[in-house]
């Protein structure tokens, strides 16, 4: 069973491991400047923080994956076998980086802070309201322990365009639950489109290694892309995925419009979108996350006739958007994780 998660009423107690004196230093200045934290201590490398996070007992880490002695992802995965406790990753804009960030968040990284390329002091004091606010989260956050997902063995995948469309959104958390989803998925499942609250760099990558651990055949999005039985399509980072109707068959649609509940991509353009074309052939499931995204769209795609499902609070790494979906009574069900491929498979044999 996950640990409760807390909201502290002190100040939230903030370990900060960095190589960089300088990230140290800049990132102690940016938390230090909101009242709601204490940065209680700074480590250069993982062997002096195992110290401090017993001596200290944080409440979150922010942590650097490329550091000399043991390098972020090792200690990652070192403390959440032994200690688990809320962390939020700090990786590069490279490609290497976005490779570590998907393995962060596998491990239980709650969160990751892209670190600025060029121009490290301005660049950090331009994000310093998102690294507060991801700190603020994962002090809140509940680090959930999953199983391992499979490797995925060649299996034959139908051609053939969909009658029905399940939609996907999720945010904080989100891409181990949306990867333990389709992982209990089948190869003739209807097309599944996914929104992700993810960076540019990480979409593609993030959806090629679902392609590995779910019978489905899953790729980023593409504009025009028709959407087809077994095959998932997940939303490009900075890009809104929309889901239209031409004849017969359910397209890909894709644009960079303005934020949408403060995301691009939104969950809510995906949902509305799919409420539009799709109706009551449509299944719409909200998954952990922060805020409010996705909350207007899964209850339009109930009012449509849609079956719709919510993550709920004991599975949800951070229960905000699945929280506020069912606030609103756009859920039909409220369902544990590990039950959620079930309930779509179910939905998908019975007529709308």
């Amino acid at each position: 069973m996950p640990a409760p998660s807390r909201a502290p009423s002190r100040r939230i107690r903030v370990l900060i491991i960095d190589d960089s004196a300088l990230m140290r230093r800049m990132l102690s200045e940016i938390l230090a400047a909101d009242p709601a934290i204490e940065v209680v201590g700074v480590a250069a490398d993982p062997f002096v923080a195992r110290d401090l996070i017993k001596n200290l007992q944080p409440d979150v880490l922010t942590l650097d994956v490329e550091m000399p002695r043991m390098d972020g992802l090792t200690f990652l995965g070192n403390l959440m076998r032994l200690r688990p406790m809320p962390v939020v990753m700090v990786s590069s804009l490279t490609e290497r980086g976005a490779d570590a960030t998907l393995s962060a968040l596998a491990l239980g990284a709650i969160d990751v802070v892209t670190k600025p390329q060029l121009d490290l002091a301005r660049g950090l004091a331009e994000i310093g309201d998102e690294i507060i606010a991801k700190v603020k989260v994962a002090a809140t956050a509940t680090p959930v322990a999953l199983k391992a997902l499979p490797t995925r063995t060649a299996v034959a995948r139908p051609l053939r365009t969909t009658d029905r469309v399940i939609a996907i959104g999720a945010s904080t958390g989100g891409t181990e639950a949306i990867a333990h989803v389709l992982a209990g998925m089948t190869a003739d499942a209807p097309g599944t489109v996914i929104t992700q609250h993810i960076p540019p760099e990480s979409s593609r990558r993030f959806a090629a290694r679902l392609d590995t651990t779910s019978a489905l055949t899953v790729r980023e999005a593409k504009d025009g892309d028709p959407i087809l039985v077994g095959h998932a399509y997940v939303a490009p980072g900075q890009q809104h995925l929309r889901v239209v109707r031409s004849g017969a068959r359910y397209l890909c649609r894709l644009d960079q419009g303005p934020l949408v509940s403060g995301h691009r991509p939104s969950v809510d353009v995906l949902f509305t979108s799919v409420a539009a074309a799709a109706g009551e052939n449509a299944i719409g499931v909200i998954l952990t996350g922060m805020g409010a995204d996705g909350a207007d769209g899964l209850a339009e795609l109930r009012a449509r006739g849609a079956a719709t499902i919510a993550q709920d609070k004991a599975t949800s790494v951070v229960w905000g958007m699945p929280g506020e979906a069912v606030r609103r009574g756009a859920a039909l069900e409220v369902r544990p994780l590990d039950e959620i491929a079930g309930r779509i498979a179910a939905f998908a044999r019975t007529k709308p």
